[in-house]
């Protein structure tokens, strides 16, 4: 369940600045959306796991307050293009 290394390697150099960009808004929203593709998966077999369901709620709602300080400080394009690239909205 945890992101390996290489993949979140991957994703710091897809939405960062450089390779060493780990605590910019929009790496840290790509994070955490791998970390909830994960668990929902995980959830999908095990569907009692309460405990990581609890989890996965407080990722989501992490993730809604970044990507709400991202709405209001980058402009609409840079959003949409945040929106879009993760797959978070339809």
């Amino acid at each position: 369940m945890p992101l390996t290394t290489e993949h979140t390697l991957e994703i710091v150099k897809a939405y960062g600045v450089n390779e060493k960009d780990t605590g910019s808004t929009s790496v840290q929203i790509a994070l955490l959306s791998a970390r909830i593709k994960g668990l929902t998966e995980h959830l999908k077999i095990n569907k009692k796991d309460f405990a990581t369901r609890r989890g996965l709620l407080m990722l989501v709602g992490q993730r809604r307050r970044l990507l709400r300080y991202y709405r209001d400080t980058h402009t609409a394009d840079e959003y949409k293009t945040l929106i879009t690239g993760l797959e978070i909205r339809k």
